[in-house]
This record gives C-alpha cells, sequence and structure tokens, in this order.
C-alpha cells in the first residue's frame, strides 16, 4: 500500500474513531451518573432511616433500610450494627426482623451469613427462646465458622438450662478450641450433677462424681465442702475432717464455710486440744474473725470467761469487727446488772443494727454482694467469685 492510500485509510478511519471515543465516553458518563443516582438515594434512604428512629419510628426504619439492603450488599454490616442495637435496647423482635432477613439473603458471602446467624442466636438467646439459638450455634460449628463464639453460647444455654452433661460436653470442646483453662467451670458441673445424685439419696454416685471433680481442680472448694457433707451424713467426722482441712490450701477466703462442719468433727471425735491448736493457727495467719470467735469459745470452755474476753480485747486491738465488739458486749453482760446492764443492751442493740443487712459476701469479679454464698455469681455467671467479705463489718 502507497503513502496515499494510507492516507486516504487513516482519514476515513479518523472519523470513526472520534464516533467510537464518543459513544464510550457518554456511555461511562452515564454509568457514573447512574451510579452517582444510586449512591445519593441510598444516602437518601439512610438519612430517612435515622430520622424515623429520632423521632421513635423504627419500624418505618426498618423497612427503610431493608429496602438499602436490597439495593446495595456492601452494607450488610450496617444492617448487622442497627440490629445489635436494637437487642442491647430490649426491642429483640425488632432485631431478629433484621437478622432473619440478613440469614435469607441469598447473596450474602459465607461470613457475613455466619455473623448473621450468630447474631441472630443472640437474639433468641436473649428472647428465652434457647431451642432456636442453639440450632443456630450448632449450625456455625457444622460450618466451621464462629466456633469458639458459638461455643460458648451452647456452654451458656446448657448451664441456663441445666443439662450439666451437655455444659461439661461443649465446655470441654471450648477449652480444646481457645487453649483457655476453664478447669473451675467443668468441676462445678460436676458438683451440680453430683447435688443432683444426693438429691436422689445415690451416694456413691455423688461421691464419684465429688472425686472427679477434684482431679479436674484442685482447688474446688465445693467439692470438698461436698464431699464433707456427705461424710457428715454417713456419720464418719474422721473422714470428713480431711475433706475440710484442706479448704485452707485451696482457698482460704472460704475457710468461714468450712469452719462450723471443723469444730463439729473435732468435737463428734472428742479431739479439742488439736481443735485449739488448728484455731490458734488460723488466728494467729489472720484468715477472718469466725476462728477468733470459736478460739474464745473453746478458751472460755477450757479455762474460764476472763481469758476468753481478755483475748478478745487482745485481738480487737489488732483488727476490729463489730462482730468481735458483740462478743466482748456478751462477755460483759454475763457480770453485769442494774443500769450497766441496760448501758450494755443498747450497745449490743447498735452493734448489731450496724450489721443488720449487710451484705456478707461479695463476688471479686463483678461486685455483686448478697447475704448467702452463690457458687456461680448471679451477676457476671462467674464461677468461684463469690466469697465471704472481710474487714470491720465482715470476717
Amino acid at each position: 500500500m502507497d503513502i496515499d492510500a494510507l492516507f486516504l485509510v487513516s482519514a476515513l478511519l479518523l472519523p470513526v474513531a472520534a464516533l467510537s471515543g464518543w459513544m464510550v465516553g457518554r456511555r461511562e458518563a452515564a454509568t457514573q451518573t447512574a451510579r452517582r443516582e444510586q449512591s445519593s438515594q441510598i444516602a437518601t434512604d439512610y438519612f430517612m432511616g435515622l430520622n424515623y428512629l429520632l423521632h421513635d419510628r423504627p419500624d418505618k426504619a426498618i423497612e427503610v433500610f431493608v429496602k438499602v439492603l436490597e439495593v446495595e450488599t456492601e452494607t450488610v454490616e450496617t444492617h448487622l450494627a442497627l440490629g445489635n442495637l436494637f437487642r442491647r435496647r430490649g426491642e429483640v423482635d425488632r432485631a431478629i426482623h433484621i437478622h432473619q432477613n440478613l440469614v435469607a439473603r441469598s447473596t450474602l458471602d459465607i461470613r457475613q451469613r455466619g455473623l448473621a446467624l450468630l447474631e441472630l442466636g443472640l437474639d433468641y438467646m436473649r428472647s428465652g427462646l434457647f431451642d432456636r439459638a442453639e440450632n443456630l450455634f450448632l449450625e456455625l460449628l457444622d460450618t466451621g465458622m464462629y466456633q469458639p463464639q458459638a461455643l460458648r453460647h451452647l456452654v451458656d444455654i446448657y448451664q441456663q438450662e441445666q443439662d450439666w452433661a451437655k455444659a461439661l460436653e461443649y465446655c470441654g470442646r471450648l477449652e480444646a478450641a481457645t487453649g483457655q483453662n476453664l478447669s473451675t467451670a467443668r468441676a462445678h458441673y460436676l458438683c451440680e450433677q453430683a447435688q443432683v445424685h444426693l438429691d436422689r439419696q445415690e451416694r456413691d454416685e455423688a461421691q464419684a462424681l465429688l472425686d472427679k471433680a477434684f482431679a479436674t481442680d484442685r482447688r474446688c472448694v465445693r467439692a470438698s465442702l461436698m464431699s464433707a457433707h456427705l461424710a457428715l451424713s454417713a456419720r464418719d467426722p474422721q473422714r470428713a475432717l480431711p475433706h475440710l482441712k484442706r479448704i485452707e490450701l485451696q482457698d482460704v477466703d472460704f475457710l468461714p464455710e468450712a469452719l462450723p462442719m471443723i469444730i463439729k468433727c473435732h468435737r463428734q471425735l472428742e479431739r479439742l486440744d488439736e481443735l485449739r491448736d488448728y484455731l490458734e493457727r488460723l488466728s494467729a495467719l489472720r484468715t477472718g474473725v469466725s476462728p477468733m470467735l470459736a478460739l474464745a469459745e473453746l478458751m472460755g470452755e477450757q479455762e474460764d470467761l476472763a481469758a476468753a474476753k481478755a483475748y478478745i480485747v487482745r485481738e480487737l486491738k489488732i483488727r476490729p469487727t463489730i462482730r468481735g465488739i458483740d462478743r466482748l458486749i456478751d462477755y460483759a453482760l454475763e457480770r453485769a446488772d442494774g443500769g450497766p446492764h441496760e448501758d450494755l443492751m443498747i450497745l449490743k442493740e447498735t452493734a448489731l443494727r450496724l450489721i443488720a443487712g449487710k451484705a456478707t459476701h461479695k463476688c471479686g469479679s463483678c461486685g455483686f454482694a448478697g447475704r448467702s454464698l452463690h457458687w456461680q455469681c448471679p451477676g457476671c455467671k462467674s464461677w468461684s467469685t463469690v466469697k465471704p467479705i472481710h474487714g470491720i463489718e465482715g470476717e
């Protein structure tokens, strides 16, 4: 092809190229315009939804947000957050509506659907629909997604349903999945199972579970106390004592719970000198006011009231407690009459009022306080964290 021919072809193709470029540019401009219009519409819809929320019209807000989801699947995270917000506010039905709609979407990727299932399971738990929540968490385990979260919620469900066998099973799986040491919880599940057998008077089965609980967690005070109760119910204080005395090594804060039984065992075995040595050692360790009061009572029996009173006075100078003051008043009342007796009674009533109604146990994890021992904290659901309170109004 000569130069003239090339020039002619170029001249003919130039308008075509220009026309093609103009058409492509127009299509791109139209696409960008459509995208801008779509984004603008989405933004408008979101502002409308927020406006409904601000005016306390959540149902209308949900309709708007669901409509946006149908247009733009990238807004899934926003919908998950919105459902979570409704659940925290106690509007669980609305949270369920949003999360059910998300789960039904076929356009969600695996991760988004798994997260929607997890949130829907939490909605059902909040509503008390444990069977539905359990099925969703089990589905997550089958898919291999969010396993630690699913296992943790399944353990929570089985605890609330008091299905201790399943709680034990899934707690073990959670421990394996996370590497977290959950022996404290597992030991308590075994103690719960033991209590079921005790209620049925199945003592051998109960003791076997308590032995297993102690093997699971050597610091399980509950297993020791229950084993001691079981031995005492069989009129075997000799077997009960070792269970009780190891509590000092497991968790000294729980000693006040064991002390009445320790005293009972020594008295039944007629080993008062051994009991006195034990109480003197506990008092020297400052393990609470209960050993001090028990020792004073024993001193009153073995010696006289003056020795017990002198001991209480010495201890109160070191660590004053209202219970100690109340005991000192009792000793003074033994020999008082007339006006002094009335004055001492006023002091005693004042001391009793100071501790009346006060919490005797407190959770070291969340601060829950009450007047009785809970092995599982009613507040934070932790195990073995509720202990006797120490201080001037407690131990």
